[in-house]
């Protein structure tokens, strides 16, 4: 590799790691039209294992903001990224992926509590596939993928806690 081209990789890791970012505080901040400009025209979203839906940046948006709204305090964490870049012989270097990890705090929504932040009751983890696509405008998501691996749900109270 030249010089050259490595400061372009360089620099391309540091935009697709400003996406992921992007993308988590977009949904933390219950930004929509972010979350809906992180993508290309035809990007999708798949929360299914999360108990979501798959459609288009659009939909996805629209039930997300929906959704959220019964967590006025939510947090994404992203973390472990493994990105790795299109092959060079098979295209320009005009895609990657992104495989992360998340955990996700967040909050039940309460009559009274005026959405005040307080300690998450509800917290779930699992993984990101992201796919990207290099347009004109920078690096956009084509296609965002959730695993959900597990969740802990609010303890109820009519329940015995476990030993």
């Amino acid at each position: 590799m030249t010089q050259r081209t490595e400061l372009a990789t360089v620099l391309d890791r540091l935009a697709v790691d400003d996406l992921i970012t992007a993308y988590a505080v977009a949904v933390d901040d219950g930004d929509w039209a972010a979350y809906r400009g992180l993508f290309t025209p035809d990007g999708r979203a798949d929360y299914r294992s999360a108990g979501g839906i798959a459609g288009d940046a659009g939909q996805v948006a629209g039930w997300l903001a929906g959704t959220m709204r019964l967590f006025p305090m939510r947090q994404h964490l992203i973390v472990n990224r493994r990105l790795t870049f299109g092959d060079l012989r098979q295209d320009t270097g005009d895609t990657a992926r992104v495989r992360a990890d998340y955990v996700n705090p967040m909050r039940l929504a309460r009559e009274g509590d005026g959405g005040g932040a307080t300690a998450p009751d509800f917290v779930c983890g699992g993984r990101y596939a992201f796919a990207l696509s290099r347009t004109d405008e920078g690096w956009r998501l084509h296609g965002v993928t959730v695993t959900e691996k597990w969740r802990s749900l609010p303890e109820d109270p009519g329940r015995p806690a476990p030993r």
